[in-house]
């Protein structure tokens, strides 16, 4: 029987609870496909920051390292951990030692759920690049405290980091509908959003089967609102993907319905599949998250190694959940309820 060895890290707040879902959904998909997770939790998060003074170990990537994916719930509690901490402590250091330089996110309506824009039928893959760009984390401050306070934050751009999210994105499209959005800012940033721009129609020679069509990040955050189902996959710098990534979410109902993967696609290390609703300290003890964006980033990790059959059903028996209004409105049903829906159509 094939065993995965997978990582788990429930992180803060909702974090837990949504892991905790996923983990029980994922382990009955193994179980009815012929596969076995053998998973090992971590307590890394704001609670061991605050007992030890990191957000995880010395050694952190290294034993991560060891394993065939990574399932993570949330990270942060800003109340007693900036954010900038948190997120430079953990997330960023995985992201970037294991070159998960992809990070897919789905934003489509699934049955049941209602979109706050009149539009229907829209089915957008955003690719984000993950690991350089506006996130890079080069610059710094001097001066701090006085009038004369200066602080810069670079942005890093490589011909290799930017080809490859691109090609990456250009790949996927291939298995869609054949369209690619590439987003930019080039008329205000002359440098690296043209560089961007550059390389993408460079590529579209190689892909002239790929409707490639480029786009001002302004412009695409309109359209996703205006006419979402005018796309298929759309292709952002670190940053652009994550801003767009967000009205992503929200078209698509919320983000208790935002799957992501954190994908290293040469697979020389473990990919990391997380939802990106936060860990919403404001209901973290209500039991009333939404664990359907963590069991959707579980069949994306599913779909990832290999075990397609099983991330399809996953899929199917969270469609048949929504369809039958579980789960579609905030707050409605409780955290447990949600689970255990999946859990019966998924049998």
């Amino acid at each position: 029987m094939k065993v995965y060895k997978i990582a788990q890290i429930p992180g803060d707040g909702i974090g837990r609870d949504v892991t905790a879902a996923a983990w029980a959904v994922l382990t009955k998909a193994a179980s009815a496909g012929g596969f076995r997770f053998e998973g090992r939790e971590f307590p890394w998060s704001c609670k061991f920051y605050k007992e030890t003074g990191a957000m995880m170990p010395d050694d952190g990537i290294e034993t991560l390292r060891g394993f065939d994916a990574i399932l993570l719930g949330a990270v942060g509690w800003p109340a007693e951990v900036p954010d900038s901490v948190s997120l430079h402590g953990l997330l960023l250091p995985i992201r970037k030692a294991f070159v998960q330089y992809a990070n897919i996110r789905p934003h489509r309506l699934l049955p049941g759920v209602q979109s706050p824009l009149k539009a229907e039928g829209f089915d957008i893959l955003c690719i984000r690049e993950n690991t350089e760009g506006e996130y890079s984390g080069a610059g710094g401050r001097v001066h701090q405290g006085t009038a004369d306070e200066v602080a810069i934050e670079t942005s890093i751009f490589t011909r290799t980091g930017v080809e490859r999210i691109l090609r990456f994105a250009f790949e996927r499209a291939r298995t869609r509908r054949g369209k690619l959005a590439s987003v930019t800012k080039s008329n205000a940033q002359k440098h690296t959003m043209v560089f961007w721009d550059e390389v993408t129609q460079r590529l579209a020679a190689e892909y002239p089967d790929i409707e490639v069509t480029s786009y001002h990040i302004d412009a695409m955050a309109a359209r996703m609102v205006m006419a979402p189902e005018s796309l298929d996959v759309v292709v952002a710098s670190n940053l652009f993907g994550d801003i767009l990534t967000d009205l992503g979410a929200a078209i698509q109902g919320g983000l208790g319905f935002a799957a992501s993967a954190n994908i290293n696609p040469d697979r020389t290390a473990p990919s990391m599949f997380e939802p990106v609703h936060g860990s919403a300290p404001d209901i973290a003890h209500l039991g009333i998250a939404n664990p359907i964006a963590a069991i959707w980033s579980g069949a994306m990790m599913l779909d990832h190694l290999g075990e397609t059959e099983a991330a399809a059903a996953v899929m199917a028996a969270i469609e048949r959940t929504t369809a039958a209004g579980i789960g579609t409105v905030p707050g409605k049903d409780k955290t447990d309820t949600i689970t255990e829906a999946v859990l019966a159509a998924l049998a």
